[in-house]
Parts: C-alpha cells; structure tokens; sequence
C-alpha cells in the first residue's frame, strides 16, 4: 500500500497564518495598553465648564489603579483629581437609555473629598473637614442645596466644575463613587490647549 507525501502549504495559505499572527502582534499590545496603562477620553456635556467642554480630549490614566489593586502603591486619588467612573448602580441617577437599551455611562467629575472626609456644603460654600475649598476651577454660580456628609470608606465625593443649578449630576444627587467603578484619573487635557487641568 503506497501512501502519498503530505502536501507542501500553499503561499497564499502561508501569507494568510502570517497576516494572522502579525496583526495578532500589533493588536495585543494596544488591547493591553488601552486596559491597563491608558487610554484617549472625550467630554460630552457642559458638567465640568469651564475647566472642560464638549469635544475636548483626555488622557484617561488606568495604571494607578491597576497598581493599587495589585497593593503596590497607595491611595493614588488625591482631592482635585479629575476622574472618569460610573455612577453607583444602586441609584436611579446613574443610569440611561439610548435605543431602548438602559445602561450605566462613564461621567467625568472632581474629586472634592476622600474617604472619611467630611463634606459640608452650605450656602453655595463647600466646606472639607470644616475648612472652605477656594475652587478657583468652578464656575461662579452657586447652588442652594445644603447637605452635610461623611464619605465612607473605599469611596470618594465628586462633584462637577459647573456649580449653575441642574447642570451637573453628581455626588449631591447619587452619593460618594465607590473606588471600583472609577476608571482613572484624568488630568492630562490632550486637545485643544494641551496641558494639566488645574486643581
């Protein structure tokens, strides 16, 4: 009984397994960079003017995150951070719907208090462990709401840059983030005008 060699792989077949395997090579690391190191951001909505406006781009930072995960580092929020999150899952706040499908979209706000700080805000002022904030970032416009809260652990307060009344939903509408649904810090505004946002 005669038994034929086996074929010699086509060229074509051959070029093909080394489109594969290239293209595999060059997405790997962007897959990786983009969910653990960094990634581009833009603002949609006027929550955090003047500091932002809509169309502007950021650099979403994701490695101190992963890194405080992995307990190599400490805290890496500090109060001032611009940060990118989604909004707790147990409020009504947090959630919309596009196309008919409810879902729970990234926001961007400030950090203005950590954990175990305590958040006062009366009269248009707010107050962090009895000391007022100078928010040389915010808008002029104050809001009347007073609330008075103490931020619980593994959480932070956030609130937008854009103090008019209604135009930023935030902590004062959906409480303290939890750590865990905060993306990353996002301080770097890449376009227009590049450069650190203020704190």
């Amino acid at each position: 009984m005669s038994s034929q060699p086996p074929a010699a792989p086509s060229d074509s077949g051959l070029l093909r397994e080394v489109w594969r395997v290239w293209i595999l090579g060059a997405l790997l690391p962007v897959y990786l960079v983009t969910t653990f190191i960094c990634t581009i951001a833009r603002v949609d909505g006027d929550s955090m003017e003047p500091t932002l406006q809509t169309g502007q781009l950021l650099l979403l930072l994701k490695y101190p995150r992963w890194l405080r995960a992995w307990h190599l580092t400490g805290d890496y929020l500090h109060r001032g951070d611009v940060v990118i999150f989604k909004a707790p899952a147990d409020s009504p706040y947090s959630y919309e719907t596009v196309y008919g499908l409810r879902h729970r979209p990234y926001n961007i706000k400030r950090v203005i208090g950590l954990a175990g700080d305590k958040i006062e805000i009366k009269d248009g002022q707010i107050s962090v462990n009895g000391q007022k904030l100078a928010e040389s970032y915010a808008s002029t416009e104050g809001y009347v709401t007073d609330q008075s809260e103490v931020v619980p652990a593994g959480k932070v307060w956030v609130m937008g840059d854009n103090r008019r009344t209604g135009a930023s939903l935030d902590s004062r509408a959906y409480g303290a983030v939890d750590l865990r649904d905060v993306a990353g810090t996002a301080n770097l505004r890449l376009w227009p005008d590049a450069g650190l946002l203020s704190r």
